[in-house]
């Protein structure tokens, strides 16, 4: 009987030394080359972030590749429009988004009464006007109807466009909160169809021109080669509409959105993106 009871201590005994082995080998410690506990044990931390399938998701599928290497897993959700990605982040559903301008936050949290702030700017994509039924803006003709994004931020971004081309001519101060009423004049007497952003490509075939977003004509199969017209680098569009990483205020100074934030501002990702846009998409400066 001794002998019995002997045994199952010596078997409890190994049993325990060998459990805090396995639970000291597995705490997470920083490692000698400074890289985060999460990346030299393996063990991932997720983000999950919501974006627009072109280029914001494409953009941060090439991230991904770079995050994973400092210790983080990036999971990318797709949205089609501009409303529901606000309002996950804002259930904390998501960690942050990527698909949206600073004058489209400020506007929307001005609506909702959200408190989503901008963690960093990434890209800017170049506001243009597409050929309808009319293919150059020399034959435009008088009362011709022209599509433009029916969200006030981008409005005011299109309205800024069709001014820089001469075809009508805004209050002054109106910049990027013109709206049709701050349309001072209209010699050709143009009418203008708002039109959900995302439905911008298909309307192409009924109205005369379209003023479509970069993300959306990429989504349409249009390239910026074929605009009649695009917003110059300079443009107080340029400077303005970069998009950006938005957050719940408070979360801009987590280290996983500062680690995701400094991955889509490096020189490699400006890289990537200048090869596989041409044009379309621009490296926020």
């Amino acid at each position: 009987m001794k002998k019995v009871i002997s045994s199952i201590l010596i078997a409890a005994l190994s049993l325990s030394v060998f459990a805090g082995c396995a639970s000291s080998s597995t705490t997470a410690t920083p490692s000698a080359d400074g890289a985060s506990p999460a990346a030299s044990t393996g063990a991932l931390k997720k983000i999950v972030i919501g974006a627009s399938p072109t280029p914001h998701a494409i953009i941060l599928k090439e991230a991904a590749k770079i995050l994973k290497e400092k210790g983080y897993d990036l999971e990318i959700k797709e949205f089609s429009d501009y409303v529901l990605p606000n309002t996950a982040l804002e259930s904390k559903e998501l960690d942050a988004n990527y698909f949206q301008h600073q004058p489209y936050l400020d506007d929307f949290n001005k609506q909702k009464g959200t408190n989503i702030v901008s963690a960093g700017s990434i890209h800017y994509e170049p506001f243009g006007i597409y050929a309808g039924k009319t293919k150059a803006l020399a034959d435009l003709k008088d009362g011709a109807t022209i599509a433009v994004p029916n969200d006030t931020s981008n409005e005011a971004r299109a309205l800024l466009l069709l001014q820089a081309q001469g075809l009508i001519k805004l209050k002054d101060g109106a910049g990027v909160t013109a709206t049709q009423k701050d349309i001072a004049e209209n010699t050709k007497n143009l009418k203008f169809s708002e039109i959900e952003a995302a439905q911008l490509v298909r309307s192409l075939p009924d109205v005369d021109l379209a003023v479509i977003n970069g993300n959306y004509a990429l989504q349409g199969n249009l390239k910026v080669t074929d605009a009649l017209a695009v917003e110059v680098d300079d443009s107080l569009a340029a400077t303005t509409y970069a998009n950006i990483i938005a957050v719940r205020k408070g979360d801009e100074n987590r280290e996983d959105i500062k680690a995701l934030v400094d991955v889509l501002k490096s020189d490699e990702m400006k890289t990537f993106i200048k090869n596989t846009f041409s044009g379309a998409v621009v490296p926020a400066k």
